[in-house]
């Protein structure tokens, strides 16, 4: 397979599972990175899941991705945000 393909179609849903500090500040920071690069991103369906100890927060957003460019610049802007520690 080229760099060029790719075994997404697009448009498509694409799960982006984050996880960072349970920081009360990372849910509405992420949901602004989310709505930046995915416009229609609908807050209310983020998925939110403390881990054993509560010290990580796992969040899970859904967007309806465009293109692979945009996945690109997504995942680029969550692992360089400061409050998160991977995304998946």
């Amino acid at each position: 397979m080229t760099p060029d393909q790719s075994l997404l179609r697009f448009p498509c849903a694409f799960p982006v599972k984050i996880m960072g500090r349970n920081d009360p500040r990372l849910r509405e920071q992420i949901i602004a990175v989310l709505c930046a690069h995915a416009p229609d991103f609908d807050p209310a369906m983020l998925q939110a899941r403390s881990s054993r100890h509560a010290n990580y927060l796992g969040l899970t957003a859904t967007i309806e991705a465009q293109s692979r460019e945009q996945l690109d610049a997504l995942y680029q802007a969550l692992c360089a945000h400061p409050l998160v520690k991977m995304v998946l």
